[in-house]
């Protein structure tokens, strides 16, 4: 008599136990209730209903992101080959997981077409010489493109920005003149 009742007593803590999650303190549950968004919880041990409710965890920390190098051409025609760093934060768990399928691959993708972009924008010597006011520019660009995604683009940075060897031996040549007048 008492065995079936403790059997379905357990089955039901099972089931009560298996909604339970846990989100570190860097760590946002966005949990969806029926395929409706359901709110965000956590950090903390928090409860999902079984099989009712989900969860997408995203991670709010500042991440970096590395762009590789890529050939640009600048406004005055020279190819260059430019490699940059991107630090980005999620500050909207609910929109980066709800607004866009994978907003790590997203991010990414708009800064590579935005550096193209804006290398493109200004001649070699502004790239050689206004780096940190191309390095603005392009973080403004990036950070707007990404605000609906619930993303803050904290900070972009060009690491190496190389030019054909031809080109390098050439401003050496003209540095060279320069110097001996």
């Amino acid at each position: 008599m008492y065995i079936p009742l403790l059997v379905l007593f357990a089955i039901f803590v099972l089931i009560a136990l298996s909604g339970l999650r846990i989100a570190q303190e860097y760590e946002r549950g966005v949990v969806f209730r029926l395929g409706r968004f359901a709110g965000i919880r956590g950090p903390g041990i928090y409860w999902l209903i079984p099989l009712l409710e989900w969860q997408f965890k995203a991670d709010i920390r500042t991440n970096t992101m590395a762009l590789e190098q890529q050939e640009t051409i600048t406004k005055d025609s020279v190819t260059i080959r430019v490699d940059a760093a991107l630090w980005y934060k999620v500050v909207d768990p609910a929109r980066s997981i709800i607004n866009v399928s994978n907003y790590r691959t997203a991010v990414h993708q708009i800064a590579q077409t935005s550096l193209r972009n804006v290398i493109g924008q200004h001649q070699l010597d502004e790239v050689l010489k206004e780096r940190d006011k191309i390095n603005d520019q392009l973080r403004n660009i990036v950070d707007a493109s990404t605000a609906a995604w619930g993303i803050k683009v904290e900070m972009v940075e060009m690491k190496e920005v190389e030019i054909p060897a031809g080109m390098q031996r050439a401003m050496a040549r003209e540095a060279e003149a320069v110097r001996e007048k």
